[in-house]
């Protein structure tokens, strides 16, 4: 069976074409090894893949030629204990990991606060401005 039908059926991406850019990406290998779309998958085979952030990496235990429920989908795999293992501890860490938000105090500046901010900054002597008393360089 092909290794990108096969990651469509085992319901890892949404769709084939999905599964053929990521192995074209190379974020999928098979045994170790890079492979291309077309690969012919077995039984007992080792596939190393990552679903957005997370790297799992899985053993083949039975192909399938059609896409069914998630539940039959997860008995085509078994998942390995240092990848359960480190998708937990990634998950774990974007659990504790600040909010972006969290960092804005005030959020963003009203037109008010921006006259002042620009009142402090460069106050009415700085602004330049063209008049008639001002001619060029040398003119008396």
């Amino acid at each position: 069976m092909r290794l990108d039908k096969w990651l469509w059926c085992a319901r890892f991406y949404k769709t084939r074409s999905l599964a053929v850019q990521e192995i074209g990406k190379g974020r999928v290998t098979v045994n170790g090894q890079a492979t291309k779309a077309a690969r012919e998958l077995r039984a007992g085979d080792t596939v190393a893949l990552r679903q957005g952030q997370v790297p799992r990496t899985v053993v083949v235990r039975a192909l399938s030629s059609f896409r069914g429920p998630a539940p039959v989908a997860q008995q085509l795999y078994e998942e390995t204990p240092q990848s359960i293992a480190a998708r937990a501890q990634a998950a774990e860490a974007r659990r504790l990991a600040p909010e972006p938000a969290a960092s804005l105090r005030e959020g963003r500046p009203t037109k008010r606060d921006r006259r002042t901010i620009d009142e402090m900054r460069h106050g009415w002597g700085d602004r330049w401005s063209a008049s008639v008393d001002d001619g060029p360089e040398g003119d008396p």
